[in-house]
């Protein structure tokens, strides 16, 4: 056999763009060496030599043979490196003795000779027969294995001895490639099923293989050379040791490498998701303990989160919609935020984003990114028609994940994780991942009202989140950077030159949900609260729209802030923003679920409430109470139950901008204390709904479950 090196000169043959051509002649000229070759059909070609050395479309034919990249046998590093420490002193301790049977020395060479080399027996003038005989004496081994060995050394050296000794440990026995298929096929059905034993695999492998090729034609392994083939089997189709849900996991991923898409820029693409927290929460309407469901819209690019929406039990519509909300109007920043986690500080000019009014604000809890693309679920809520309308006119497409592919919104899995491990095991009510990781009474410590948990979860992704470097954010051009979602977003921003801002930022309104009411003289009725604001058309009014109703008019409402509800006029397209008759004097915000409460609340206490009534109760029961002077109001709204949901800004309006937004809750996240000792737990904790009727005892306690100790 040849080396590695072949002769090109005249008479050498290559294979050109497919075809054999011969070199007839080779010229040395002033731009290099060049070759003249002639195909089979006697035409003639003129290359230079370095296009058929280093070109792809040119491929050298040896006459003889050599080593190949195409061989069969591994490389010798792949094949040294398998070698533990002895296994390593073992073969050179061999190419040793090889190399004294075939020079005399133990090196190979004379200058780097042993005292006492060369021995008498391996001396070059003796026989290289009788060597061998001497060095098969010397080792207890057949002459047959030392020159099996020096042909081995003659051609790969210390990796062709590495191969003679491997496999000399007890060999496994060959099982049937019927019988490993039956036990792969039996192993695959029980992907979804429940995690069986060995033992019935192998009984269901044996019976399968007798069933479907007889009786007695298929060897059967024994017992401990089929448990072996399990252990083997297990590394393709995890059965035994993990468990049944991470199998299933296993199993459903995609047969193909990975893909993935790589966003250029922020606000490219937009993960939406929604998630069963594992910690429980107390309904403000009916003070029973339930589970809370986040929904979360993060940016893929810089992992910042855009949109956070905590509801009860289950996701709506109107919820991913405020979501894509959020994305249009950030809310304002609480005023003790620190200054790192306000917006827009982080590359965002305000003159570009805000109004005038909002460079006075505190600035702003996310940034505004109107998205390109929605990473969504199949999930009913996320393909709403109401949904899909507004981002096809936003421009706005849908991207839907596979099915029952949750890695297709990896950022958005491994955030929701990041929160469990970082923030809620630390609050109390945490219930833990699934029911081997729950407590004994988890319900019991549960006093956190919704809106406080997603105080909590928004303070914590602006402060901690936003500003903690991410192993999952990279610069493909700075390795080793740690980047944080902030400063991705600011490298974004200056990679790309531009972000998708809202063109309109009254576009938002379109998200929220829909509400038709008539006008009257007192103005408009949503949910017994009644709206005024200039604008409005005159009462008697003909509506330009077939509403569901007799002469009714579109009004847009946000769930999460109740005091204000937005009207568009169909003859100047302007949207104004009309505010409730009974909205605090500081403009708190209000959820619908607040309200109810309160109405409850003050049914309970008063012969005729009203909203005024009802709401100062609210109010005076979360210890809020209303001062008489701006300090006395400020320092009472310090502790509102709404201070994380700010108000934002108002539409094109007549009325004055807003104060600043209420404050959130302490950044000691752990040492929130409960309203009342006496709360109790009232509800089962896994109930996937709950009943709002109550009875005549239980609304007496409810009453007064969260009195003033």
């Amino acid at each position: 056999m040849s080396g590695a090196a072949v002769r090109v000169g005249v008479g050498t043959r290559f294979r050109y763009d497919g075809e054999t051509v011969e070199v007839v002649e080779m010229t040395a000229t002033a731009a290099g060496s060049e070759a003249v070759l002639k195909d089979g059909r006697g035409r003639l070609m003129r290359l230079s030599v370095r296009e058929l050395l280093f070109s792809g479309r040119a491929e050298i034919v040896p006459e003889e043979a050599g080593p190949s990249s195409h061989d069969a046998q591994e490389i010798a590093s792949v094949v040294l490196s398998q070698l533990d420490d002895a296994q390593r002193r073992q073969v050179m301790e061999r190419a040793g003795h090889v190399r004294e049977v075939l020079t005399g020395y133990c090196s190979g060479s004379p200058e780097l000779a042993r005292s006492g080399e060369p021995r008498p027996e391996y001396a070059g003038a003796v026989p290289l027969e009788a060597r061998y005989r001497a060095k098969a004496g010397e080792l207890g081994v057949t002459d047959r294995t030392i020159r099996r060995w020096a042909a081995a050394y003659r051609q790969n050296g210390e990796a062709g001895l590495a191969n003679q000794g491997r496999g000399t440990g007890r060999a496994q026995a060959r099982v049937d490639d019927r019988w490993v298929a039956m036990a792969r096929e039996v192993m695959a059905e029980h992907t979804g099923a429940s995690k069986p034993s060995r033992k019935m695999v192998i009984t269901r492998t044996r019976a399968r293989t007798a069933a479907r090729f007889g009786a007695g034609t298929v060897p059967e392994p024994s017992q401990a050379t089929a448990y072996r083939v399990l252990a083997q089997l297990e590394r393709e189709h995890p059965l035994f040791r993990l468990s049944t849900k991470r199998n299933r996991d296993i199993a459903a991923r995609p047969p193909g490498p990975y893909g993935k898409l790589r966003p250029a820029r922020p606000g490219e693409y937009l993960l939406m998701d929604s998630t069963r927290l594992d910690v429980f929460a107390c309904d403000p309407l009916t003070l029973r303990w339930v589970q809370a469901e986040l929904t979360i819209g993060m940016d893929w690019y810089t992992r910042c989160v855009t949109g956070i929406r905590l509801t009860p039990v289950s996701t709506k519509a109107v919820d991913v919609s405020a979501v894509l909300y959020q994305c249009f109007r950030p809310r304002p920043a609480p005023v003790d935020w620190p200054r790192h986690a306000v917006w827009p500080e982080h590359g965002i000019p305000r003159t570009v984003l805000l109004d005038a009014s909002a460079v006075q604000g505190p600035g702003l809890a996310a940034p505004p990114l109107v998205p390109e693309t929605l990473v969504v679920d199949h999930g009913k809520v996320y393909v709403s028609e109401h949904l899909t309308s507004v981002c096809r006119r936003m421009g706005i497409s849908i991207q839907p994940a596979r099915l029952r592919t949750g890695r297709d919104k990896g950022p958005l899995e491994r955030f929701f994780r990041t929160l469990r491990e970082d923030l809620l095991q630390a609050l109390p009510g945490y219930k833990g991942p699934d029911l081997a990781s729950r407590g004994s009474n988890p319900e019991g410590e549960a006093f956190f009202f919704f809106d406080e948990l997603e105080a909590i979860i928004r303070q914590w992704v602006a402060v901690v989140y936003h500003h903690r470097p991410h192993t999952g954010l990279a610069e493909p051009g700075l390795p080793g950077l740690e980047l944080s979602p902030a400063v991705m977003f600011e490298h974004g921003m200056a990679r790309a030159g531009y972000i998708e801002a809202p063109r309109d930022r009254d576009l938002a309104f379109e998200f929220l949900r829909t509400e038709w009411r008539t006008i009257q003289h007192y103005g408009v009725e949503i949910g017994g609260r009644r709206y005024r604001g200039a604008g409005l058309p005159a009462p008697g009014t003909r509506s330009p729209y077939d509403g569901p109703g007799t002469n009714t008019w579109p009004f847009q409402v946000d769930p999460d802030d109740i005091t204000r509800i937005y009207f568009r006029r169909p003859d100047d397209r302007q949207w104004r923003a009309l505010l409730w008759e009974h909205a605090p004097a500081e403009g708190m915000p209000l959820s619908e679920e607040a309200l109810a409460f309160a109405r409850k609340l003050a049914a309970s206490r008063y012969r005729y409430p009203d909203d005024r009534v009802a709401v100062a109760d609210l109010l005076q029961r979360w210890r809020l109470g209303l001062g008489s002077t701006r300090t006395e109001r400020r320092m009472a709204l310090r502790l509102a139950r709404e201070a994380a949901i700010a108000l934002p800004e108002t539409a094109t309006s007549t009325e004055a901008a807003p104060p600043p937004a209420p404050a959130t809750p302490s950044p000691d996240f752990c040492a929130h204390q409960p309203a009342a000792d006496a709360l109790a737990q009232t509800g089962d904790d896994d109930a996937a709904d709950f009943d709002d009727d109550l009875g005549p005892g239980e609304d007496d306690f409810y009453a007064d479950a969260l009195e003033d100790a």
